[in-house]
This record gives structure tokens, sequence and C-alpha cells, in this order.
């Protein structure tokens, strides 16, 4: 146990390393933006002690909180083969179109997805969330000020064309969250982040007032 009088850092923080790494293999890479490799790998000073770690590269994701005036959340139903589940999630994509600005991904997914938009963006949090294996960054970006509009020529196919959305209480959803009848990872991370932020007055709705 730390000593009770160690004081804790204003300045917590994750820090960028690298280790050696011996050899790198593909064990599956073509046109797609995934591939996974394997890689032999080392502790620094340690060169002679390797073991394997398998990487899946990832070229991230952003995901939107969207909140309206009430503060309800819009969710998305949608089919995962992966964990055979129509999971409650936020509207979400991938970092897939070459030098793309994130916040500018965010915004068309939350059109392609969900036909909204919003006046005002803002930075929420970002997270890995699967760091052993995956090299996925996840942007989570606070979308408020919303209003219906026209996903244009984008067709939803496969399982976005099954999508369903719907309206959900902050309260509601952080409750859901919880008691793990809602499970998708960053949906709870963005939800309870923005509960904790909202209880402690960073973001107050249009109708809220800062009190003393």
């Amino acid at each position: 146990m730390p000593d009770a009088q160690t004081p804790v850092s204003a300045t917590l923080s994750d820090r960028r390393e690298s280790w050696p790494v011996a050899t790198s293999r593909d064990l599956f890479r073509d046109d797609w933006v995934m591939a996974l490799r394997a890689d032999e790998i080392s502790r620094p000073g340690h060169e002679d002690e390797r073991f394997h770690r398998l990487v899946l590269e990832h070229p991230g994701a952003v995901v939107v909180l969207a909140v309206d005036d009430e503060d309800r959340v819009l969710v998305l139903h949608q089919y995962r083969h992966a964990v055979r589940r129509r999971l409650v999630e936020l509207p979400a994509g991938l970092c897939d179109v070459d030098h793309e600005n994130r916040l500018t991904t965010a915004k068309r997914e939350l059109l392609e997805e969900a036909e909204v938009e919003a006046a005002t963006w803002e930075h929420l949090l970002t997270t890995h969330p699967s760091p052993g294996i995956s090299s996925e960054q996840i942007e989570v970006y606070l979308a408020r000020g919303l209003s219906r509009a026209h996903r244009g020529d984008f067709e939803p196919v496969h399982e976005e064309a099954e999508m369903e959305t719907a309206w959900v209480p902050l309260g509601e959803l952080v409750s859901a969250v919880l008691s793990s009848r809602v499970t998708d990872g960053p949906l709870g991370v963005a939800v309870l982040a923005y509960a904790l932020q909202k209880g402690r007055g960073t973001h107050l709705g249009p109708s809220q007032k800062r009190t003393a």
C-alpha cells in the first residue's frame, strides 16, 4: 500500500514507450484497413528474453455521445456477430478515410447512422479499449444542439441496414450500464464520463444553472 502521505500527482499520465522488436510477421494483411501480425519482443535491457505478442493493427475510431436539450442520449440498437447480440451503442465509425480529421469523421458518422447534425462539439475523452492486443484508439465526442438532417446518398447496408435508433434519458442509461444490461464498452465509458463531469458541473444542460 502507498504511504498515506504520498500526494496524488496532478500530472498522472500514460507514457509513450516502445520495447525492442526482434521479428515481426504478418498473419493477415490485405487491402482492408485492419491487419494482424505477430511480434517477437523483449524488455529493454533484456534482449535475450524474447516473447511473442499478437497485434491487431487498427486505424482508430470515433464515438459520438449526442445529448438533446432534455438530457436524452441518442442510442443505436445494432447486431454484432462476434458476440451474437444486438447491442445498445452510440453512433460510431472507423477512421478509415485517409487524412480525414477525427471530428469530421464523427460528424459524418452521426449524420450517416442517425440522420442528426449537431451545433456544438466537444472532445470528451480518448481511450484504448483493448491495448493488450489492439492498437485501436477511440476518440469520444460530445454533440449538443441537435437537429434532424438528411444523410444524403449514403445507403446503410448489412448490419447498419437493420439498425434502430432511440432516445434514452441519461439516468436510465447510466443505470443500464452499471447493472450490465448494456455492455458496449465505448458507450459505457462515454456515458459514465459525461455523467461524472455533469455531476461536477463541467457539462450543464441549456436549462441548468451553476449554483454556488
